[in-house]
Parts: C-alpha cells; structure tokens; sequence
C-alpha cells in the first residue's frame, strides 16, 4: 500500500541535523556543536521555570505580552511590533510562509544557515545563494542576485558558521540596492555577544522602512535553547501579517515566565558576554599557535580550517583532517560540528565553552596534530 504523495519539492529537502550530543563510552561529555550558552541558563530564569510547574494545566497568553513588554524595555523597541515564537526558526518558517511560495525565489548567502534554504523548499520557493567573499556575505553578489521573482532576503548577523559580520553601513546599503517588494530579515541570533561601534543588530533599519524584520533567539547568550523561544521585530503591517499565521498559543507558559526573569537578569548577561570575549580570544590565540587557521568571530563560536593539514596532522587534505579531528575528538568526549554542509567540510566549528572545556579541547587538538 503506497503512501500519500506530500506536494512537490517536499522530499528534495535534506532535514537539517543539528550539533550532536551524544558520544558513547565517553567518561565525560563537552558539547560544544551546538553554540549553547556556556555559563547555563540565568539563575532567575531557572526558578521561574521551576515556579510555573503548578501552572501548567494553563493555556499560556496567546500574546505573550509580558515577554514581548520586558523585551521592549530592554531594548527601547515598541511592544507592539514584537513577536515572539517557538524559537527564532519558527518565525523564519512563519516569514516564509507568509510571503513566497511556488515560483518565487529566496535569496540567502552561500555559507548561510541552513534553515533558509529548507524554509524556502518547504513553501515551494527556489533557494538562490550568493556566492560569500573571504567567508563573509557580499552585498554587490547578494544584490546581483535579486530578480523580480525574490521574495525574501535572510541574512544572519553576525553569521553562523563563519562568525563574520557586514557592518551597519553595509546593511544599509544593502538594504537601498532591494526592491520594496523583497523582506530584509536579518537574522540577529548572536548579536548580544557582540560589541562593535559598527555593527548594528538591525533594530533601527525595522523602524525605519516598512520591508525589514530583525529575528532573535533566547537559545544563545540566554542559553534557553530548550525551550525554544524566539522573537522578532517587525514593521506594523508585518506584526500583523504574522500575527495571523502564527499558532494561537504558539509559546509554552514555561518558556515565556522564564524568557521574562532571563531579560530582566542584565547582570547575569553581562558575565555571560564578558566570558564569551575572553574564551573565545583565548581559544583563538592557542588553535592558531598549533597552525590552525581560526577565522575571525565575533559570536560565541569559532571555525577553524583544517585545510592544510592531513588526517595524521601533516599537510594534506583538509577535508579527511577535520573529520578525523572531529572522531578524535568525539572519542575524548568533545563534540563539535562539522561543517559539510555548509560547503565547508574542511572547517569545524566550536563553541564557546566553560574554561575547563576550552582547555580541555585545546590539549585535545594539540594531541591531534601531534599524531
């Protein structure tokens, strides 16, 4: 008996697989493939989760008001255009939906996260990637790439895997070389981490014109990740739009009292932030004093090519070393991401860690390539 047929270009998706999380036999386990916030969750944020158990037979505020009203205060944005969803992957899918289906295209830059080409696929859209220069987004081939059949512009920043970032005079000019008709969504997963003079997460770009939503995620610096809670800021008529094609109760109660205590604990994400830049200098400067090339971040990751190294740590095909340093690894109980499927399967990326897990994967590495 066959099965139903789901609608074209459906089974041409290849579903995303995230970081992993398991390594058998291992006595300890680091994970660091997943880019999760390495100090935890805050404090407050767990006691709020663990005060909503009594809670739970309740339907959760549709509108996630109190949520979308600390976000505000926060960051200065009006309420009202904020969204929130089921983490930010939701609210691309929601974008998507709302706005391109067969016949249209998605535009997004070649090293860029995945979803956005499957987002794409699952409405029946094209996915179209712009070729990258030095492993960052090119506006000029970005622009080059717009038809009249573009729909929608993704665009992370600062970007996931390569951590590299268009500044906001770039985002601007971007944003002048698109038809009004094309969605600007910068996707702003990792910019609490960062703090540049020319970097912007996006906000004043949604306030100014009428075709730019700025995502976010609670799953990084708030490392929520399992809650999945997301959130984005929109122009009104896109706040509307999404507004009608979300879910009625599309964030769990638990997740919206402990995303709450999280933007109030301000503290606790300064410590956070103030943790990220030094590991990640740290763990920068000692991969590239084994020879590794460590490509510049600004997030909470790192992507090291192994390039010209061989499986045995001798020059040779980068391809086979960074697998082999990732099952070395994996065997010490140290997971980190590959990267062939972002067309990068010389590179690997790791997270941020605890300092136990930056030196522990340091030594890990360096044992690697000794041989």
């Amino acid at each position: 008996m066959s099965a139903p047929a789901p609608r074209s270009g459906i089974l041409d998706i290849s579903p995303y697989v995230g970081g992993e999380a398991h390594a058998p036999g291992a006595d300890r386990l680091i994970r660091l493939a997943s880019n999760e916030g390495a100090l935890g969750p805050s404090p407050r944020a767990m006691e709020a989760y663990q005060a909503a158990a009594a809670e739970l037979h309740r339907y959760p505020d549709g509108g996630s008001t109190a949520l979308r009203d600390g976000l505000a205060r926060l960051y200065g944005l009006d309420a009202a255009r904020i969204i929130c969803g089921t983490g930010s992957d939701e609210l691309l899918g929601l974008l998507t939906r709302a706005y391109a289906g067969p016949g249209d295209e998605v535009l997004y830059s070649a090293h860029g996260f995945l979803m956005y080409p499957i987002s794409a696929m699952a409405v029946g859209a094209k996915p179209v990637a712009a070729p990258e220069t030095g492993l960052k987004a090119d506006v000029d081939a970005l622009l080059a790439h717009v038809t009249e059949r573009t729909k929608i512009l993704f665009i992370a920043n600062p970007n996931n895997p390569t951590g590299s970032f268009l500044t906001s005079d770039e985002m601007r000019r971007l944003h002048a070389g698109l038809p009004e008709h094309v969605v600007l969504v910068i996707d702003a997963a990792y910019a609490e981490y960062v703090d540049r003079p020319d970097y912007t997460a996006g906000e004043e770009l949604v306030e100014e014109f009428g075709n730019v939503v700025m995502t976010r995620t609670f799953s990084k610096i708030y490392a929520l990740g399992g809650l999945r809670l997301g959130w984005a800021y929109c122009p009104p008529a896109i706040a509307d739009v999404l507004n009608r094609v979300r879910g009625p109760f599309n964030v769990n109660s638990a997740a919206q009292i402990a995303g709450v205590a999280a933007v109030e604990d301000t503290a606790f994400i300064e410590e956070s932030r103030r943790h990220n830049d030094i590991w990640r200098e740290w763990l920068t400067a000692r991969l590239t004093e084994l020879g590794l090339e460590v490509h510049p971040s600004i997030a909470n990751f790192v992507l090291v090519s192994f390039a010209t190294k061989s499986g045995s740590g001798q020059p040779g095909d980068g391809n086979q070393a960074a697998e082999a340093a990732r099952q070395f690894l994996k065997a010490r109980g140290i997971l980190v991401r590959q990267m062939g499927g972002y067309g990068l399967p010389h590179c690997l990326r790791m997270s941020i860690g605890t300092e136990e897990e930056m030196r522990a994967v340091v030594d890990a590495v360096a044992a690697f390539l000794k041989g």
